[in-house]
């Protein structure tokens, strides 16, 4: 074997046992040197696919590789790893058939002019005779399909994945304002897709960050609930010092964008990584407690029945200190009135609620009623005093004006998030602006904001010429 042979088997070599030289090798046009995050993406696939960790999720902005490295990594994987089998998941089945192309085409390239291609690189991976569809097709001597393409639309039945890869699951703002969409693809990902996991059980998630809640955040949120790790590489365009890869979009072209007819907010999400969500966010600061205050003033609560069917019954249950209310328990669901009274009644009693509030619109006062019975006959209650709230205010401008007040003087225990998952949603995704899918969390906090000393002498006045029932 001559020098310049030797030169090229080591290449070969090299590009088989690394990911980052493969694309070099592959691409070298675009997976340079002097991209260092391309790099790191690249070795962060890598490391992460020898690990025993199960996540991966990828966040950066557009034009800047991130699907092309996962179809990439898909085709290296397979050269790889022939056994291993992959499924990847796009937007729709047009975007699937396109990156399962992607891997197929370059699996079959020809060598033309010289140039290095995948059957130098991986000689014994063919796909397989015979294998017409664009989305499902096996490698030759697996005896088995090796990948599948597919969509929240399509199917996964009979087939399982060594590697999951799902790749820019939102597209627009539309769907990532839109929480039946945002629902339905945690659903898929969840029932379908994890569901289909087997061998290594690897999961990774390629995508621009559009909402708190979309599916590479419902991922990282439900792994810290699990105590599993999920492994985040996040890359802004432009990081407040300098761009991501000048020559790939630079400042002034990221300049343009943001003073163009896009919304800020958008260009953030796309090219910055910042959720929608988070700009137009009215909470931007909840307050945490470590232990509750020594020489509290009283228990309070304060709660908020369903107005319809989807909404929910919100509840607070507080200790007062200092015109401040440190939240000890919330009650948050949709069920029915009737099955949530003595679970009401109970906690009010074990907790020594001294003053509990109701709002009596939509049903409230009858519900408050059946509490105050239950919590006296069945729990032997004797020191709360059930105060009943007709609330006449516009529920939004209430929130909305005593916002600031909230995230001052209401405060939750450390971890709140995650002791109180479906509140703390519904409080962290409210928007300033725009339309919101539920509203009970923060008009029920909003409340206890506004019964705090401060201004409780005109309160209970209010309260008491409403109906107090004092036991």
């Amino acid at each position: 074997m001559t020098k310049d042979e030797l030169i090229v088997a080591a290449r070969l070599e090299k590009a088989r046992r690394n990911f980052w030289y493969y694309s070099k090798l592959t691409a070298p046009d675009f997976y340079r040197d002097d991209r260092a995050f391309l790099h790191e993406i690249c070795d962060g696939m890598q490391d992460f696919y020898a690990s025993d960790d199960e996540f991966l999720v990828i966040n950066a902005p557009p034009r800047h590789g991130k699907s092309r490295t996962g179809t990439q990594f898909v085709q290296w994987v397979l050269g790889r790893y022939p056994t291993d089998k992959v499924i990847t998941g796009s937007y729709n089945e047009t975007l699937s058939t396109t990156f399962s192309k992607g891997v197929r085409n370059k699996i079959q390239e020809k060598a033309a002019d010289g140039r290095l291609v995948y059957h130098d690189i991986f000689p014994n991976t063919r796909v397989r005779y015979g294998d017409a569809a664009a989305n499902l097709w096996g490698l030759e001597g697996t005896g088995t399909n090796s990948y599948l393409a597919t969509s929240p639309s399509g199917t996964v039945t009979g087939f399982g994945g060594d590697l999951i890869l799902i790749d820019d699951i939102i597209k627009s703002e539309y769907e990532a304002r839109n929480e039946n969409i945002k629902d339905a693809h945690w659903r898929w990902f969840t029932d379908t897709m994890m569901s289909r996991r087997e061998g290594k059980r690897k999961v990774i998630i390629v995508m621009t960050r559009w909402a708190t809640d979309d599916l590479a955040g419902r991922l990282i949120e439900d792994c810290k609930r699990r105590g599993k790790t999920c492994r985040v590489l996040t890359y802004k365009a432009w990081d407040g010092e300098k761009m991501l890869c000048d020559d790939i979009l630079s400042k002034p072209q990221y300049d343009g964008i943001l003073n163009s007819d896009t919304s800020t907010d958008i260009v953030r999400a796309n090219y910055d990584q910042e959720p929608v969500d988070i700009v137009g966010r009215l909470y931007t600061a909840i307050k945490e407690y470590e232990a509750l205050p020594e020489d509290k003033q009283s228990t309070e609560a304060y709660f908020d029945t369903a107005d319809q069917g989807e909404d929910y019954l919100c509840g607070l249950i507080y200790d007062v200190k200092d015109a401040n209310a440190y939240t000890r328990y919330v009650m948050y669901t949709q069920a029915a009135m009737e099955n949530t009274e003595d679970e009401a009644a109970r906690v009010i009693t074990e907790l020594g609620v001294n003053i509990c509030r109701i709002e009596s619109n939509n049903g409230g006062r009858g519900w408050g009623r059946n509490v105050a019975r239950i919590a006296r006959e069945k729990y032997g209650n004797t020191i709360t005093q059930f105060q009943f709230i007709l609330q006449t205010k516009n529920k939004q401008s209430r929130i909305l004006t005593n916002s600031t007040g909230v995230m001052n003087r209401v405060y939750f225990p450390q971890g709140w998030t995650h002791i109180f998952p479906e509140y703390a949603r519904d409080m962290l995704r409210y928007q300033r602006i725009g339309a919101n899918a539920h509203d009970d969390a923060p008009d029920a906090t909003t409340g206890v904001y506004e019964y705090l000393p401060r201004k409780r002498a005109q309160q209970d006045q209010t309260a008491e010429s409403a109906g107090a029932i004092p036991w």
